[in-house]
């Protein structure tokens, strides 16, 4: 049995971006209890000093265009470029070092498995 074509909802990651701003715009694709999709648009942002994301859930991402480099709580950084992936885990502290003016990300937040 097939779903009725009204409840699918379709789009495309790179469509209608939206103009800078002063940070990042975050746009939830899909939400359920379990799960959030949401595509980010980094516009040359970095987060402000001292600032860490410290989230209660698992984080997949994936950087789709544009270059980005996280850095992590104890001093490790990560540089991403368009095609690569990470894996968090539910309170692993880090921050948005910096990124370029066209980073496109896409985000899948997750109960946490521990």
């Amino acid at each position: 049995m097939s779903a009725p074509v009204a409840t699918i909802q379709r789009g495309k990651l790179a469509a209608a971006l939206p103009p800078p701003a002063s940070g990042e715009i975050f746009q939830t694709l899909f939400a359920n209890p379990a799960c959030r999709i949401e595509r980010i648009v980094s516009h040359g942002h970095a987060s402000a000093s001292g600032e860490w994301y410290d989230q209660a859930w698992d984080e997949w991402v994936a950087l789709l265009a544009g270059e980005a480099v996280l850095e992590f709580d104890g001093g490790d950084t990560i540089t991403l470029t368009a095609g690569d992936w990470l894996a968090l885990p539910a309170h692993c502290r880090h921050r948005v070092a910096s990124t370029s003016a066209d980073a496109l990300w896409l985000a899948v937040h997750c109960t946490a498995s521990g």
